[in-house]
């Protein structure tokens, strides 16, 4: 079992705000006091470029930064060679999109999404599809609004090219069957991109057991630092990619007429990277490794049944994911606009999401404009639920007498 009490030590915004309930953390993760200090040290203390100084500055600077390339790749069953720093998840599916998808695709390929998707795992390929003349397909979600393998089956066809899938929905919290997915695309020679925004820093992942091509996840929402991202590649398939950024760092040798490049993950890598907040986040990533991914994940599983429990003694609570096998909650108050009920919520100093979540087609499919959405993490305790509960209960009783009206 996780010591909150502990936990809260390490993130000195409860020494600020003692009674702090946040309830946002598939949105941005709370940092952690290591993270910072991390972060400060190397502005303080260091500031110089990596790879570059044949100097003791620049030198320990990109010791410490490549080290952070070690720590990730171990963190998700992966080689160091096959880890790019990005800026985020977004950054990373992007990259792909452009590199892959505008390079390789043509009229007839085929590529599936889904509505699960956050637009940052469908919004690319649907601008490739445009761009290529490529037919994107989704992936019909069932009664659960989730992501089955006989749906799957339906559209993967020998012309599907690239199979663009959310290891978990950020609104919904369900868990997509990619392990199964990914085998499946591979008999037919398919590409599989994994956006892990939403599992990385909650499940224990490998990516080799998973067998997918790619994966993209963010420093943020693993209490490391904005701005920093990583994308998982198989070697070999990083190594055939062209990059899509060119400047400094990547180039091998430049030429008026031509140019080469340096080999993968550094030739997607252009110009003077996020030093500090690459070097900051394996202080993140310790830090999950030392609590331990699976109690963290047992830890939010155990908040998040006991919220479930309490909702459903409230009236007028509609819940959409009931049966996510994650963290998160999407419900409205019934006849009230999220953004409305939300305000009770923030008088009440409770910290949750309202509106479409970056993730507009599946509240095209759930037809709604929008849910309020709870999500735990390793800082919350049954206090936090104890709040949400009574803010959810306030809002519930003040909606329902216009409700009457």
């Amino acid at each position: 079992m996780i010591d909150v009490k502990d936990i809260r030590k390490h993130f000195k915004i409860y020494d600020r705000y003692p009674d702090l309930c946040y309830l946002d953390s598939a949105a941005s993760a709370l940092k952690l006091e290591e993270v910072t200090k991390a972060l400060t040290d190397y502005m303080d203390y260091n500031g110089t470029n990596v790879h570059r100084g044949v100097y003791k500055l620049s030198y320990e600077a990109t010791n410490a930064y490549e080290e952070t390339r070690e720590v990730v790749a171990k963190f998700i069953g992966a080689k160091p060679d096959e880890i790019v720093f990005t800026r985020g998840t977004s950054d990373g599916l992007n990259m792909l999109a452009q590199s892959y998808g505008l390079n390789f695709l043509k009229p007839g390929d085929e590529i599936i999404s889904s509505e699960l998707e956050h637009h940052s795992s469908q919004m690319p390929w649907l601008n490739v599809s445009q761009k290529t003349g490529a037919t994107i397909k989704y992936v019909k979600l069932d009664q659960e609004s989730r992501i089955t393998i006989e749906e799957f089956k339906k559209v993967l066809t020998k012309n599907t090219k690239v199979v663009a899938l959310t290891h978990v929905s950020n609104v919904m919290g369900y868990a997509t069957p990619i392990k199964e997915i990914i085998k499946l695309a591979h008999e037919v020679g398919t590409l599989v991109i994994v956006d892990g925004a939403q599992s990385v820093p909650h499940m224990q992942i490998n990516v080799k057991d998973l067998d997918c091509d790619f994966l993209a996840f963010s420093g943020h929402k693993l209490m490391g630092p904005n701005g920093v991202g990583v994308l998982y590649g198989k070697k070999k398939l990083l190594d055939m990619l062209p990059p899509v950024d060119f400047g400094g760092d990547m180039a091998e040798d430049v030429y008026t007429d031509h140019m080469s490049y340096k080999d993968a993950p550094y030739k997607f890598e252009t110009g003077t990277p996020m030093v500090a907040e690459v070097i900051a986040l394996k202080e993140a990533i310790k830090f999950i490794e030392k609590v331990g991914i699976e109690n963290i994940y047992q830890h939010e599983k155990y908040l998040h049944n006991l919220a479930l429990a309490g909702l459903a003694k409230i009236k007028n609570v509609e819940i959409y994911n009931p049966t996510s096998e994650t963290g998160i909650i999407s419900f409205n108050i019934k006849g009230t606009h999220p953004h409305d009920a939300a305000s009770v919520y923030d008088k009440n100093e409770v910290c949750l999401r309202a509106g479409h979540h970056c993730a507009e087609l599946i509240m095209h499919h759930l037809q709604v404009v929008g849910t309020l959405r709870a999500s735990f993490y390793l800082y919350n305790d049954e206090k936090d639920v104890e709040r949400f509960l009574a803010a959810t209960k306030e809002a519930s009783d003040f909606f329902a007498m216009f409700m009457e009206e």
